[in-house]
């Protein structure tokens, strides 16, 4: 049901001097685009637009949707069509750019509003500083700064901590603690801003000093140290201030799980997540793609499927990244229906969720179904990036469609200009080997950028194999020793090419070869899933590890 339907009266029972109901009912209610070009029709036929007041609904519909570019275009142009903005007009306007990818934008409209009849105000600079701090213009922000100092607003406490971080974020922590120093009121927020700065520039020795130093800290204080240590891959250390942390909000938990999701320790991530519930703090949409994200790379499907049942008896809704975890764990545990049946109700799908799906067909050999969804995702108006192309080759190469394949490699590179790297050419290859057609994938590999590219090679020694092509598996075995001579997937290609032709000889001397270089085949590794425990195998040896 649209906007209108809802809430919006007819002309004759709707004043232009009453929009205090419809704004209300508007700000509530909206949520998309099109329903604000409703509402933004409606004020125009019933005079409404003409009340600042109810103009200005639009302008924060704005502010709360920064990340979309053509809801802020949308926006600035109904901005421009207001007659007497009031500040607050101006300052949402101002704030949407800072926040969006194009804060540039912030700072031309603080400019125009320098030259009045409504200046800028205690609200106003904070925003066009952070601009200045996202741009890292400190010169910009130095004259704001003095202008600041000149209309009387220099001990503000808001102004005063969003000077520090923009000046201790450009590296002149001289001149954000000489900032700090004047300060009339200080508060913790105030120390957070140098802080914040410091873990931003990766300068935690600094940082630490910092953090020891603080009068007072609070929960943000003893985030930005733990999801500074994160972010430089220090997990021990940020693991043991997380243990000593007076107080955890939800962001201080994410912040460790990211670290152990970023260093692959999967197991430690569920197991992190389970005390996260025995602390009785709610997991966030962040927390939950973290959690499907281990979920997927263990193949713990039962744990994924609890996950997703949280998810629906939360109301949590289903859509951007959210969708897109959840098609890619369905996928990597198997059960491809249950992706399919997320992606066709997801509310919204963004390029990472086609992608996804896409990659969860190709993995299970549908071909047909990838290539659909790939024509489905173009005829919505999306456009396919890199990573869109190695989905749909890798499903062509799986499902052994080879005109399929090349027509859509010749798609990639002369319809949508794409500069084909050496996965999409790897993909190619072992969709041509696999027909049988080795002298033209051998081709196709000289016209790579990177002919040294070992995983290509692989794969056409593994075509070799399939065809049974022994004078080319010597060839490229030979190549993939040169790469690598510690690499034991050439090795073992060439022994298996050797015995299923009876060479025996051979293939002994292969086994010499990799004794004499001392290299060993990497052990093959598997998982299971057992009344929602993850085992893990492998080869030769007993159960290597699990997760409750």
């Amino acid at each position: 049901m649209s906007v209108c339907h809802i809430f919006l009266p007819c002309k004759s029972t709707m004043s232009a001097s009453l929009p205090q109901p419809f704004v209300v009912s508007f700000t509530e209610m909206a949520n998309t685009l099109g329903e604000v070009h409703q509402a933004h029709a409606h004020m125009i036929k019933t005079g409404l637009i003409r009340n600042t007041f109810a103009a200005s609904r639009i302008i924060a519909f704005a502010d709360s949707n920064h990340s979309d570019p053509s809801t802020l275009a949308y926006t600035h142009s109904v901005f421009t069509r207001i007659s007497n903005p009031n500040s607050y007009v101006w300052n949402t306007i101002i704030r949407a750019y800072t926040n969006s990818s194009t804060p540039v934008h912030a700072l031309l409209i603080f400019h125009q509003m320098l030259n009045g009849p409504i200046f800028p105000d205690k609200f106003s600079f904070p925003f066009v500083l952070k601009a200045c701090s996202y741009l890292h213009w400190i010169k910009e922000g130095q004259q704001i700064h003095t202008h600041i100092i000149k209309v009387g607003l220099g001990s503000d406490v808001f102004i005063q901590n969003t000077l520090i971080h923009l000046y201790a974020s450009s590296g002149l922590v001289e001149s954000a603690h000489s900032l700090l120093d004047r300060m009339l009121e200080r508060n913790v927020i105030s120390w957070n801003a140098i802080l914040s700065a410091h873990v931003g520039r990766g300068l935690m020795k600094q940082a630490l000093e910092l953090f020891e130093e603080m009068p007072e800290r609070n929960v943000e204080s003893w985030n930005f140290m733990v999801s500074g240590y994160v972010s430089l891959g220090l997990i021990p250390v940020a693991r043991s201030l997380f243990d000593v942390m007076p107080l955890r909000d939800v962001v201080s938990w994410n912040a460790m799980l990211t670290g152990y999701a970023r260093e692959s320790c999967f197991y430690e991530v569920l197991a992190l997540f389970e005390d996260m519930q025995n602390a009785k703090v709610k997991p966030n949409s962040y927390t939950l793609v973290i959690l499907l994200s281990a979920c997927a790379n263990l193949g713990a499907m039962n744990q994924g499927e609890w996950i997703h049942s949280f998810i629906n008896k939360n109301g949590i809704k289903i859509d951007g990244f959210l969708a897109t975890a959840l098609v890619d764990m369905y996928s990597k545990c198997g059960n491809v229906d249950k992706a399919l049946e997320v992606f066709s109700n997801s509310l919204r799908k963004d390029i990472s969720t086609w992608n996804s799906m896409i990659s969860g067909l190709s993995i299970h050999g549908c071909g047909e179904d990838a290539l659909r969804v790939f024509s489905e995702m173009l005829a919505e108006g999306y456009s396919p990036n890199e990573i869109t192309f190695v989905g749909v080759l890798s499903a062509c190469s799986r499902a052994g469609l080879l005109e399929e394949g090349r027509s859509v490699f010749d798609f990639m590179v002369h319809v949508h200009g794409i500069e084909p790297s050496i996965v999409h050419y790897g993909c190619l290859v072992d969709l041509l080997g696999r027909a049988g057609l080795l002298e033209e994938a051998g081709e196709l590999m000289k016209t790579m950028p990177l002919k040294d590219a070992p995983a290509v090679w692989e794969s056409l020694l593994s075509a070799c194999r399939i065809h049974k092509d022994v004078e080319l598996a010597e060839y490229v075995a030979m190549r993939l020793l040169e790469l690598n001579p510690q690499d034991s997937a050439g090795y073992v290609q060439l022994s298996n090419i050797y015995g299923s032709t009876e060479r025996w000889n051979d293939v002994l001397e292969v086994r010499r070869m990799m004794k004499a270089q001392k290299v060993r085949k990497e052990p093959g590794c598997s998982m299971i899933e057992v009344d929602g425990i993850v085992h893990e195998f492998l080869a030769g040896e007993g159960l290597f590890s699990q997760v409750d």
